[in-house]
């Protein structure tokens, strides 16, 4: 009956009315993935610095050192090389090495930025054995700390903890003034997420390490970590994406991305029914959707309807709602992936950063007046962060003790505050707004990326 109805009505109108629905409904939909292809999740973002950022396009050469077969004779390195010494590399694994329990990864011993460093590569599309850790996988199947995790990525984690903690061990009891640094691309950014987190559950088995020696910076994750575990490790996870990037944003199960990949209008479709019938309010009380973890670095370079590449914006946030929920139609959501791309647009960013500092010529003892307000900002809005979790009702999400690497400015911040004023840190805020605003009435950014003194309209 309904069917004939709808026949009638089509013929009679002259249109088929649901598949004109549903077209425009697609329609909606693919203008709406267009335009957030401008950055558009991270808008209302605060900027990065060049204090906090300097780690990142360094750990990206790292990562992609992991790489070559011989350090000493690299075939691959990036202009400029690597900026590392083969003599400091402690040990390199290869497949053979880890049997495919996770992808292969180095230890090096950074004497010049005072760090032990763990790397772990990317997903190699010509091995089934990491496949097999990224596909391990259904929503619910693993719970750690209060929340969910990525069941395969969580083994491999455990596995090379397990067989490197020691080692570590002996390097940070060794060199007591270094901070414990992990780092990983694609899959190796799921594996050394989990591998922090677990790593501060069992801080015994590194020499009791304070909390605030440890971080990790994920280059392109994969969803690993349920909502709250993803705000609630923001201290020490900094999880790095290049504009476009497919994989941070992909909420379908990974096996059935592959399966879909030469299929590629059968999952646009899925994931617009899907976008279109699932409420947000849903999707944050869901406790088993999996997002990227800790603090997110967005770095944008392309504007919408623009061609080409522009300075990067590097844009920084803990944030809740809005953590990369959609994917995004562009050219460059598989390419904004690659490692190398990521160093490239890293690096630019930083060197656009550093070239601003050293225009406006800032004094050593303000620049570490900046780093002081960097870190109660972030403390700021880790500490918001977990508010507006409670107040979305996120499950699990009730705030850790302290914050580990702000925690001891959060204590001498209370303690110089006894009435629980908030205004030593809207301060810090609104000079560094008004500075801000003060630096963009001076100058202007050229073609090339530097910066100008505005020229006088008269």
């Amino acid at each position: 009956m309904f069917l004939l109805k709808r026949a009638s009505m089509s013929i009679l109108c002259g249109l088929p009315i649901l598949e004109c629905v549903y077209c425009l409904g697609c329609a909606r939909w693919l203008w709406k993935k267009c335009l957030y292809s401008a950055g558009h999740e991270s808008e209302n973002w605060g900027l990065a610095t060049a204090e906090e950022f300097e780690p990142v396009p360094r750990l990206c050469r790292l990562i992609l050192s992991v790489y070559e077969d011989d350090l000493r004779d690299p075939l691959w390195a990036p202009p400029g090389g690597y900026g590392i010494d083969p003599d400091w590399v402690v040990v390199k694994r290869t497949y053979e090495d880890t049997g495919g329990c996770a992808a292969p990864y180095m230890i090096y011993l950074d004497h010049d930025n005072a760090d032990v460093v763990l790397v772990i590569r990317g997903l190699n599309l010509a091995k089934e054995s990491d496949y097999a850790v990224l596909l391990d996988n259904k929503l619910g199947q693993t719970t750690f700390d209060g929340g969910y995790v990525h069941n395969g990525l969580l083994k491999a984690a455990k596995w090379v903890f397990d067989t490197e903690c020691e080692l570590l061990r002996d390097l940070v009891e060794m060199n007591p003034d270094y901070r414990l640094t992990f780092a990983g691309h694609s899959l190796g950014a799921g594996i050394v997420s989990l591998i922090v987190m677990y790593a501060v559950q069992n801080l015994d088995r590194l020499g009791n390490i304070e909390r605030k020696r440890i971080r990790c910076f994920a280059m392109a994750p994969a969803r690993c970590v349920s909502l709250n575990l993803a705000v609630r490790y923001a201290d020490v996870i900094n999880s790095i994406v290049l504009q476009d990037d497919f994989l941070p944003r992909t909420t379908t199960a990974l096996e059935d991305v592959f399966k879909s990949i030469f299929c590629l209008p059968c999952l646009l479709c899925l994931m617009c029914v899907k976008d279109t019938c699932t409420l947000e309010e849903k999707m944050l009380k869901d406790p088993t959707r999996l997002y990227a973890p800790g603090r997110l670095y967005h770095i944008v370079e392309r504007k919408p309807f623009r061609i080409g590449r522009f300075p990067p914006v590097v844009r920084t946030a803990v944030p809740v709602d809005g953590r990369f929920e959609h994917l995004v139609l562009s050219c460059n959501a598989t390419s904004d992936h690659a490692i190398i791309w990521l160093e490239r647009e890293s690096q630019r960013a930083l060197d656009l950063m550093l070239e601003k500092d050293r225009i406006l010529e800032i004094p050593a003892q303000q620049r570490m007046q900046r780093q002081e307000s960097i870190a109660r900002e972030h403390s700021e809005e880790y500490e918001a962060a977990l508010r507006r979790a409670v107040a979305l009702e996120i499950p699990r999400a009730a705030p850790s003790p302290s914050y580990g690497t702000f925690a001891e400015v959060g204590k001498g911040e209370s303690s110089g505050s006894s009435g629980g004023t908030r205004s030593p840190l809207l301060s810090f805020k609104r000079m560094r707004e008004r500075w801000d605003d003060f630096i963009e009435r001076l100058f202007d950014v050229d073609e090339s990326g530097r910066m100008v003194f505005k020229k006088s309209s008269t």
